[in-house]
């Protein structure tokens, strides 16, 4: 799986290659399946501990959001009781919080007595506010209300706390960065929190890059205000390519406004929403693809970018949080975010050049397969991870973990 559960579970196991390592995570994050798995595959470095809050043990009871994060920051107390009786019986030598990959959340394992790691962590990244003149009443509601709850958390004693007490954050782009260190951070390294498992690697890389035409542009994800697919289309409207189309994957509150746009700009024949599609059937889909379009307005991650550079297909994105860390220009084109009009008008020409020079498409894909072979498989995550911990740790042979 990608976001949250596909970091903790790769990040716990990658780590056990090398390590003895303690996981706490709660019952309903998937227990069923991690057991299943174990037993299928064991991982004998690998040691479970689950537990829940014994008056809610229902995280979502009170709203997926809201009654999650209140239920989580609860459960984050009780996970530093749980794991100050395991620190006396086991004495860890590091402790890593790996989920959720909030920065304004704080980690109450940062006051066991060894070196702490925070992260991945996200969340620092906003929308430049030019870009709100596009966004529905709800969104700027959401965009508001985010801020809000960052604002909160970045006066939280605790936060503070956890920021002060880690020896190494890793955080997943600048704009977190950038916060963290507004708030006390010692040492924050940038670089993408997750990776691609092997299997995947394995059927991506075998995808041949297409020469054919038409040339097809292509987004998968959430539709979503955020997104930016609605900048995607614009461009795609104002390049005019003949022979080329624009396919639009996922499902969300976005699609109908996205289609009425693909209307009004006259290229709805041109344009396929294929809606909510299996990831097995939407990698295929990408197999018949030329150009990732992922023109997203703050995103911590970008899972399907390294997805698409697997494939060895260029992606267009803007210049901010994490697609802007993983593309590069050899890779694909990320255009700088002032406005609207220029984001349009930059992806446009963007799509222009890639369509008119078939052999920069197949450069730019191959530069792209080969970044994230080097850097951004989860071998190549967890022998970073490796790394790290020894520098952390250093002066203590011997890794015992929790996590």
């Amino acid at each position: 799986m990608g976001s949250e559960p596909g970091i903790g579970w790769n990040i716990v196991r990658e780590a056990a290659k090398y390590h003895e390592v303690w996981v706490l995570t709660r019952p309903d994050e998937s227990q069923n399946e991690i057991e299943a798995e174990l037993a299928r595959n064991p991982i004998p470095n690998l040691h479970f501990i689950y537990f829940t809050l014994p008056f809610w043990y229902d995280s979502r009871r009170w709203g997926h959001s809201g009654g999650m994060q209140l239920h989580y920051y609860l459960w984050q107390i009780q996970a530093y009781f749980v794991a100050r009786r395991l620190h006396q019986k086991i004495g860890f030598d590091l402790t890593h919080h790996v989920t959720f990959m909030k920065y304004c959340n704080p980690c109450f394992l940062s006051l066991l007595p060894s070196p702490f790691i925070w992260g991945p962590v996200g969340g620092g990244e906003s929308a430049p506010n030019t870009f709100w003149e596009d966004f529905s009443w709800k969104a700027k509601i959401y965009e508001i209300t985010r801020s809000l709850i960052r604002k909160l958390g970045e006066i939280d004693p605790f936060v503070h706390l956890t920021t002060k007490k880690s020896t190494v954050v890793r955080a997943t782009t600048k704009d977190t960065a950038e916060r963290l260190y507004k708030i006390g951070a010692k040492q924050v390294q940038i670089l993408p929190g997750f990776g691609l498992p092997e299997e995947d690697m394995a059927l991506l890389t075998q995808y041949e890059i297409p020469d054919e035409t038409p040339v097809r542009f292509i987004s998968i994800g959430r539709l979503l205000h955020w997104k930016g697919f609605h900048l995607g289309l614009r461009a795609f409207a104002q390049a005019n390519l003949p022979n080329t189309e624009y396919w639009i994957v996922g499902e969300g509150p976005e699609c109908d406004r996205l289609q009425i746009l693909a209307r009004d700009l006259g290229i709805d024949r041109k344009v396929k929403f294929w809606g909510k599609l299996p990831r097995e059937k939407a990698l295929d889909l990408l197999r018949d693809c030329h150009v990732l379009v992922h023109p997203s307005l703050h995103d911590s991650g970008g899972w399907v970018c390294m997805e698409a550079m697997a494939a060895g297909r260029p992606v267009l994105c803007l210049d901010l949080g994490g697609p802007a860390i993983q593309v590069t220009n050899e890779t694909g084109f990320k255009v700088p975010a002032l406005e609207p009009y220029q984001a349009v008008r930059d992806l446009a020409a963007s799509m222009i050049h890639l369509v008119k020079d078939p052999e920069l498409r197949i450069s730019m894909g191959l530069a792209a397969r080969n970044r994230v072979s080097q850097n951004y498989s989860w071998n190549a995550v967890g022998e970073d991870l490796n790394k790290l911990y020894a520098e952390v740790k250093r002066q203590k042979p011997g890794a015992r973990m929790t996590k």
